[in-house]
């Protein structure tokens, strides 16, 4: 009888800790961004679907809000967080071990890009044309670190600028959108897919204007990261705003830790694509979650990820 129940125990210990280890292995902490823009919605709708389409499979998926790109390249390297969203420039940093990486390279690798997103520059004075008429203002760069501040510092360099020649802040989108409806800034800047809620929280309470990137400084950019493009934000996307506004533009990616399963990345990535169209209502970018965007990762695809793209004919 002791053996017996000994027996028992045993197979009891082993399916427990099995059970543990699986659990542990397909629960998917997905990093996003913070309220205001598109990385934390659309990450939370991502989430949901999988964790609807893929329970049975033992997958379930958290959306959190984090400060984005740089932090979820982090976060998604160091094993505390399974994927996470990143503008392709900063995942390409990670991944080198670059710039502010410099040292510390990233182990990720890209499950799937998303979409492109272009830098807005919104100001609330008419006489503010040009990157360079912002020198003594107060300017909003977006929270440090980021993917957006990044980006920020670098078109203010390529204009012959410093963040010392004009009075800066790291608001994050919400407490910039905020700033702005109290005119304690000047000028914000904001990377994201358009429309954008934040954006227009601004506009529906204030005459605000956006300002075109010079051509020169766009021309300096490109050349020196190829992972830049030019963009454009098309008139009438906003209220107020009846003029093209020239940019620049970066695409948007989901990274993923090298070591996570192959079959997780394979389901997570054909799981999205077979069923992005649950997302559309989330935000009107999502409609541009198809696999002839996803394949386009600023990092090498994840092998899982390589096979979705290889089985529809994409690689």
């Amino acid at each position: 009888m002791k053996k017996y129940l000994s027996m028992i125990l045993m197979v009891s210990l082993v399916v427990f800790m099995f059970s543990g280890i699986s659990l542990a292995a397909t629960h998917i902490t997905f990093g996003t961004g913070s309220p205001g823009g598109v990385y934390y919605p659309l990450g939370g709708a991502m989430a949901d679907l999988w964790t609807k389409l893929l329970k049975a499979e033992g997958i379930e998926a958290t959306a959190e809000s984090t400060a984005a790109s740089v932090e979820n390249c982090r976060l998604v390297g160091s094993g505390e967080n399974q994927i996470g969203m990143a503008m392709g420039d900063v995942a390409f940093k990670a991944y080198k071990g670059v710039v502010q990486f410099e040292g510390d390279a990233q182990p990720i690798l890209g499950l799937f890009s998303m979409y492109p997103a272009v830098q807005h520059l919104l100001v609330l004075d008419p006489n503010i044309k040009s990157i360079r008429d912002l020198k003594g203002k107060r300017v909003s760069v977006d929270a440090p670190g980021s993917g957006c501040e990044t980006l920020s510092r670098l078109i203010i360099e390529a204009a012959g600028m410093t963040y010392d020649d004009m009075r800066v802040s790291y608001y994050s989108q919400p407490e910039a959108a905020q700033a702005l409806k109290d005119r304690n800034v000047d000028a914000v800047f904001w990377n994201f897919a358009f429309p954008a809620s934040a954006v227009q929280e601004v506009t529906a309470v204030r005459e605000a204007y956006f300002v075109s990137i010079d051509d020169d400084i766009i021309e300096k950019l490109l050349s020196g990261y190829d992972y830049y493009k030019v963009g454009k934000i098309p008139a009438n996307t906003y209220k107020g705003q009846d003029y093209d506004v020239k940019t620049v533009q970066v695409g948007n990616d989901v990274v993923i830790n090298k070591d996570i399963d192959e079959n997780i990345a394979y389901l997570l990535v054909k799981t999205l694509f077979e069923n992005a169209e649950e997302l559309h209502n989330v935000h009107p970018v999502a409609k541009q979650l198809v696999p002839e965007n996803g394949v386009k990762t600023g990092v090498p695809l994840h092998p899982g990820a390589e096979k979705y793209f290889k089985e529809i004919g994409l690689l």
